[in-house]
């Protein structure tokens, strides 16, 4: 079967193997054009915002191969919805390249909700977006520390930190605006209830400061004040002055305090 083979001189052998190898070779690198499809190009399709099915139609069709890439969630364009292709529209690339696609995702992820009490509007800003959170509306309230983040609401109720919510819900933060600039006397609040002088300090734009509780105190709310500072009048007395968004301390105890106007009068005596 290889007579011929072995009945020729090595050196015709190897002449033989040395023009197979550049015909061979010769044969490659003139196919390799048609291989790598060189100088084919086509203009990537703009396929943002379209349902991923369609998408992926639409550049199989130009001659494209399509993936899944990745998804986020995004609320201003539908599920299942291009949110990025890579290469990007109207770039000039070769026929039959893979163009990667981003996702919009149908159903919002949780994640938990940061604590932005303290913190700057900047910084909770900042926070908010790196949570793919947004700032909904801004409220503000006079408080010492201005421009700091007092609460945070969702959908109108405080959210507590850590509790769940979805991607892309609006934050609304509470705000201080400082102290205000004008100073009104300082309600009284010894004989009145906490829940009574939160409402008092609530309509006054006055925040409760340090609230000290006698041990024998079960229900909060329900405690009598006994003792504030600044307290109503000073030694002088002179009433003491406050601007909206400063403090008041408050000693609590479950006994009601005698005041001035509860006391009781002696009888007049007759002559």
């Amino acid at each position: 079967m290889f007579d011929f083979i072995t009945k020729r001189s090595f050196g015709v052998n190897l002449l033989a193997v040395i023009v197979m190898f550049f015909a061979l070779a010769l044969l490659f690198f003139s196919m390799l054009g048609f291989i790598t499809k060189h100088g084919q190009q086509q203009t990537v399709p703009d396929v943002h915002g379209k349902n991923v099915k369609e998408a992926i139609a639409l550049l199989e069709k130009a001659g494209f191969e399509a993936d899944v890439r990745d998804s986020i969630y995004v609320d201003s364009i539908p599920g299942l919805a291009v949110y990025a292709q890579t290469p990007d529209k109207g770039a000039q690339v070769k026929v039959g390249r893979t163009i990667y696609l981003t996702v919009n995702k149908t159903v919002a992820p949780m994640v938990k909700m940061p604590d932005l009490e303290g913190l700057t509007f900047r910084s909770a800003e900042m926070m908010l977006k790196s949570m793919r959170l947004n700032v909904g509306d801004t409220i503000y309230r006079p408080d010492i520390a201005a421009n700091s983040v007092l609460q945070q609401l969702l959908n109108g109720k405080k959210v507590k930190p850590g509790t769940l919510v979805a991607e892309g819900s609006n934050i609304t933060l509470i705000l201080s605006s400082g102290t205000g600039s004008v100073e009104n006397p300082v309600p009284s609040f010894v004989g009145l209830t906490y829940a009574e002088a939160r409402e008092i300090l609530s309509a006054s734009n006055l925040n409760a400061g340090t609230i000290i509780i006698d041990p024998n105190v079960t229900d909060t709310a329900n405690a009598y004040i006994i003792k504030q500072v600044p307290t109503r009048k000073n030694e002088i007395g002179d009433f003491n002055m406050v601007r909206a968004g400063e403090s008041v301390d408050f000693w609590l105890s479950a006994t009601k305090p005698v005041t001035d106007s509860a006391a009781v009068q002696k009888p007049v005596e007759q002559e």
